[in-house]
């Protein structure tokens, strides 16, 4: 199964493509996480992509195609893999058809999840992160009772430049000009399929899986 997990930050991607990723047995591929892992490496490249991502912007078509082509050329996505935060413009989508087609495999379906504005901005100023392994929550849904210490390795927990209010409406002004095309250009190819990202994250997922299967 090759699916792409499509919507604006904070819907709930992430969350989503990992209940995918252990229910389907393929790899999560978060390009999130490899622009993150990037930002805190001290190279250039990694540098330049920490000051895109604090300003609410987009990193750079070349910078994202040039990250995920051996990703998924490797032999871990050979069965197939679940794609999260990438692709996020008609040109990175039109690499990935090209790559697949090389690839001489296919796209299943994109997964479009949709969430208003406002709920989006609630969300993620309830977003910390932290420090020492990346490890991302959520107070309201991770019930937090200690906001301080993560709860995998005890690192101190942060919110993100990025999650903060002013830098969110940034990065969804970018989406709704930027990313948002990306859903008609998969639209015309028969392979979007769109749902609700407001409810419990089980029942979302329920919901994705019914539509990979029978749509």
């Amino acid at each position: 199964m090759r699916v792409v997990i499509f919507g604006a930050p904070g819907v709930g991607k992430g969350t989503q493509a990992k209940l995918l990723s252990g229910k389907l047995k393929v790899p999560h591929i978060s390009t999130g996480d490899i622009l993150r892992h990037a930002a805190t490496s001290g190279s250039l490249l990694g540098k330049k992509a920490k000051t895109i991502m604090d300003a609410g912007q987009l990193v750079s078509d070349d910078i994202m195609n040039g990250l995920i082509k051996p990703v998924l050329s490797s032999p871990k996505c050979k069965d197939g893999f679940i794609l999260d935060g990438y692709p996020r413009t008609v040109a990175q989508a039109a690499a990935l058809t090209k790559l697949l087609d090389d690839l001489k495999t296919r796209l299943d379906k994109v997964i479009n999840v949709k969430l208003g504005d406002e709920e989006i901005v609630r969300r993620l100023s309830m977003r910390l992160s932290c420090k020492n392994c990346g490890r991302i929550y959520n107070i309201q849904f991770d019930m937090l009772a200690d906001t301080k210490e993560c709860l995998n390795c005890g690192g101190p927990l942060y919110q993100r430049d990025d999650d903060k209010e002013e830098t969110v409406r940034k990065r969804l002004n970018v989406y709704h000009e930027t990313t948002a095309p990306v859903k008609e250009y998969y639209e015309q190819m028969g392979l979007l399929k769109e749902i609700d990202g407001d409810g419990d994250p089980e029942m979302i997922n329920s919901e994705i899986l019914t539509a990979l299967q029978f749509s």
